[in-house]
């Protein structure tokens, strides 16, 4: 089952309790339905359970949108009729298809007056009012009263943006001990040129300690170099002298 249908199954079962907003719901369905409403649907059903409960026969259905209860139903019956969401593993979507301009616009005003802008764009033809990011299509589930498929998307939400963001971290330490690496095979390669041209006896004591502790320890931090200096030095202090053998390196012909 996708995830717009669990959201619309989880919807079927969301009765409101006061009749305005039963009718509302009911107007919503009709407004955004683009074909006969038929039980065989999601959204017939829930029209005829609602009908049943309102004993309304007439299916021209006028519904007071002054209260945000009703505003709620409203929205409600308009997504059950016309509403898709994507699923959150993909991506974050939901949108509705609107059947005629005022439909439109009365569904942008509803979902105004919770705070949620929908943008526009055609689609074959018909308007489609759309919402793509992740807070708005989570308020909006909320507003739409699904919010067992809330709590679904929010926690695929948030294992995505741990993945992210240890994905993120795996990158940088990558990044980082490439340039380490780097680093080192440079410093290295420094140390063997002023040992073949030169000879390390020439460098100063500190210098020439230094050479040798590098020569050796090829895959050790800087850090961890100082540690085996005599007497042990800071990091700050292997940097200087490293590049004070690089520099001597670069004098070389």
């Amino acid at each position: 089952m996708s995830f717009a249908k669990d959201v619309k199954t989880e919807l079927e079962n969301v009765i409101p309790n006061a009749r305005h907003c039963q009718l509302a719901e009911m107007s919503g369905i009709d407004s955004f339905s683009q074909k006969n409403i038929d039980e065989s649907t999601i959204a017939g059903r829930k029209f005829f359970t609602l009908t049943r409960k309102t004993s309304i026969i007439n299916r021209v259905i006028e519904a007071n949108l002054n209260n945000s209860c009703c505003k709620r139903a409203f929205l409600r019956g308009a997504f059950l009729a016309s509403g898709q969401v994507a699923d959150p593993n993909k991506g974050y979507n939901l949108e509705f298809v609107c059947p005629t301009s005022e439909a439109k616009d009365i569904l942008s005003e509803c979902l105004s007056s919770f705070s949620i802008e929908a943008k526009c764009t055609v689609r074959k033809g018909l308007q489609i009012l759309y919402i793509k990011e992740a807070e708005a299509v989570v308020d909006t589930l909320n507003v739409l009263g699904a919010h067992k498929s809330l709590m679904l998307l929010e926690n695929l939400r948030a294992e995505k943006d741990f993945r992210n963001l240890i994905n993120r971290k795996v990158n940088c330490e990558t990044a980082n001990i490439a340039k380490t690496a780097k680093a080192a095979n440079k410093q290295i390669d420094d140390i063997r040129k002023i040992e073949e041209c030169m000879g390390l006896d020439k460098l100063p004591e500190p210098l020439r300690q230094m050479a040798k502790i590098r020569l050796e320890y090829v895959d050790s931090s800087l850090t961890e170099l100082g540690k085996l200096m005599d007497p042990p030095i800071g990091k700050s202090g292997v940097n200087h002298r490293l590049r004070k053998l690089s520099e001597i390196a670069s004098t070389i012909q």
